[in-house]
């Protein structure tokens, strides 16, 4: 048995090592609940099981004091505990680049972040993102819906900021978001030479690391003029995403292709042309492991 935790407090995970160490020292929760109190940290029941079954990940200061003790109170060799935690933590976050290296209007785009206080990373990455997209008869971006899940890579994050960025003409005045599913508007910040908007969803509840939160919102636009390419850009790697782009029936595209970039106004790669379905009048893309960069859709007019 020993053998097999020495083994797990090399390679983790951080619940699985817990668990096998109080396994191995045959103690009762509220045991180790009672000897570490002694020590001066107050850690209930519940806690220490959520930690060992992996519900929860101890990542507050106090929470951090306790795994410290813990590694006393189980026998274990100094930083056995609070080594994997790092390491997990450092796992939980993707591969990412800074967003401002997304957009060609990046000091814009800066300037509203930060208005809405929005931290670099924004403290969550996304793990899936179905996006929908509609071009409406006068061939102009009519509006975009979103169904995300996000898993937060810091503690206490309680919002999230969707940012539209609208084509040659937008009105930012007359972009409209719509909160759906598990958030409600927040603070909105726009930018009419650029035609960005940059909106916040609150989420009514704080997110741990490595929790994971639901949602969906709408952007209803339709102020620009003629559209001829959906783009999303993506700071962190590792979800997935879907995009459709949906047409009118009076505004149909004569051919469509999906695409990446590396940055905005670089060279298309991964090229693909897309079959406009006559009775859907749409086209998608999907990507199971995004990287950080860009992936669109275009289509030209007749």
């Amino acid at each position: 048995m020993h053998s097999e935790l020495d083994q797990l407090l090399k390679t983790g995970p951080f619940h699985v090592a817990l668990r096998a160490a109080i396994q191995a020292r045959g103690l009762a929760l509220h045991r180790i609940q009672h000897r570490l109190a002694e020590r001066g940290i107050q850690v209930g029941v519940t806690s220490l099981s959520y930690w060992q079954q992996g519900n929860r990940r101890p990542a507050r200061p106090e929470s951090m004091r306790a795994v410290t003790a813990l590694e006393q109170v189980l026998d274990l060799p100094r930083d056995a505990l609070t080594r994997l935690l790092r390491e997990t933590a450092s796992a939980e976050r993707p591969a990412a680049r800074p967003y401002r290296s997304l957009v060609d209007a990046a000091d814009a785009l800066q300037q509203l972040l930060a208005e809405l206080r929005w931290p670099a990373d924004g403290g969550v990455h996304t793990v899936l993102h179905v996006e929908r997209v509609r071009i409406g008869a006068r061939r102009e971006l009519a509006s975009r819906h979103s169904e995300q899940v996000v898993r937060a890579h810091r503690d206490g994050i309680d919002r999230y900021v969707a940012i539209h960025y609208g084509d040659a003409g937008c009105d930012v005045s007359g972009v409209r978001l719509r909160a759906g599913e598990n958030c409600r508007p927040g603070s909105v910040r726009r930018h009419g030479p650029t035609g960005l908007v940059a909106a916040e969803l609150l989420f009514d509840r704080r997110l741990r690391v490595g929790d994971t939160h639901m949602f969906s919102y709408t952007f209803e636009d339709g102020t620009a003029g003629p559209c001829g390419e959906y783009v999303r850009g993506f700071s962190f790697g590792g979800g997935q995403y879907v995009l459709q782009a949906g047409f009118d029936a009076d505004a149909l595209p004569v051919g469509c292709r999906s695409f990446a970039r590396t940055a905005p106004g670089a060279r298309p790669t991964q090229v693909r042309e897309l079959d406009l379905s006559a009775p859907h009048r749409a086209v998608h893309l999907a990507h199971q492991d995004v990287k950080p960069g860009l992936l669109g859709i275009s289509w030209d007019w007749a």
